[in-house]
């Protein structure tokens, strides 16, 4: 195991297997179903990714979301986006302060929510560009700059974005540049109707749930740099990369579907999430090197927002999610 590995951590990699699974465990005292994005969050947060989940009202992003913080001994701050929210507002800001004593006047920081591990950007399309920008400077340099001074966020810091896909009127929909700065598109589905009956009846009656933290944030920080120590074959490397670039029209060895329904492909970062999120949910279940398997298993939320099809491909009612589907089994 020890030689698969390459490095002497066989005890923390099953360590971290163990308490992904606890994870998964706690949170599904409190959410039912869901199983696949709880396990796609996992995955981002230990990748150091971030998230953007999108779905109707009433499908448990916002419980989702908070019963993660609570299994994990982190701080959490929610962030109602609407139309009006500045960026100081999420930042913070500055303010005048006066010594009672001199008399003297300074300025002090006073820090804004963003400063917590775990944020929860709730409809992040309803609020201006330029509250968006700041949110997106904190996931990509983990800080914010206010007054021209620049202050460090807490690590590990995990954005989790939401989005209706229904009421799109007073909305400012993030550009393709804003999106490729999330690891993973999440769309929550429905749940099944025995899942329905389980949230009914959990929901309507008396019952207390005490959701147990599993892990600090010293171990996070371990696990992310373990997650990154894995070994990856160079044969999983190309089939990562290949996957990529046949996403974008005009290049050598594209399929013709994607020249005729793609506008443009995802570009490099889709390349490194699909390899760092293999190297999490290798480890989760408890391998110690990626396959191709791994990819393919994330390629659709790596890639849906990265991704533009053309008009065409909306005359014939082709989604992004069709294509990637298509191009998959066009890699068989």
């Amino acid at each position: 195991m020890s030689k698969d590995l390459k490095f002497n951590k066989t005890d923390q990699a099953l360590s971290f297997t163990r308490h992904f699974q606890d994870l998964k465990n706690e949170i599904a005292k409190v959410v039912v179903g869901q199983s696949d994005i709880v396990e796609q969050l996992l995955i981002s947060l230990f990748s150091r990714g971030h998230c953007i989940l999108v779905g109707v009202p009433g499908l448990a992003k916002t419980l989702l979301i908070r019963t993660l913080s609570q299994s994990l001994n982190l701080s959490f701050n929610r962030i109602q986006f609407t139309p009006d929210l500045m960026p100081g507002d999420i930042t913070g800001t500055e303010i005048i302060e006066e010594e009672t004593a001199s008399g003297r006047k300074s300025f002090r920081f006073i820090k804004g929510p963003l400063f917590a591990n775990i944020i929860l950007a709730d409809e992040i399309n309803r609020t201006p560009p330029k509250t968006q920008a700041a949110l997106l400077e904190s996931m990509q340099e983990y800080q914010v700059t206010a007054g021209g001074q620049r202050h460090q966020l807490e690590k590990p810091f995990f954005v989790l974005a939401t989005q209706n896909p229904i009421e799109q009127e007073g909305t400012y929909p993030l550009p393709e540049a804003q999106l490729d700065r999330f690891m993973f598109n999440l769309w929550l589905d429905y749940p099944s109707f025995s899942e329905e009956i389980d949230i009914v009846h959990q929901t309507t009656a008396p019952r207390e749930v005490s959701v147990q933290p599993v892990l600090d944030a010293a171990q996070i920080m371990a696990y992310q740099e373990l997650v990154r120590e894995v070994p990856v074959p160079r044969s999983v490397l190309e089939y990562a990369v290949n996957l990529v670039s046949m996403t974008r029209p005009d290049t050598p060895k594209v399929p013709g579907f994607i020249n005729k329904y793609m506008s443009w492909g995802a570009g490099p970062r889709a390349s490194q999430y699909l390899i760092l999120g293999g190297k999490a949910l290798a480890l989760s279940e408890g391998r110690y090197n990626v396959n191709e398997e791994d990819i393919r298993k994330l390629a659709v939320p790596v890639l849906r927002h990265r991704i533009v099809t053309n008009y065409a491909a909306e005359a014939e009612g082709l989604t992004s999610v069709n294509l990637i589907t298509r191009l998959l089994d066009h890699k068989r």
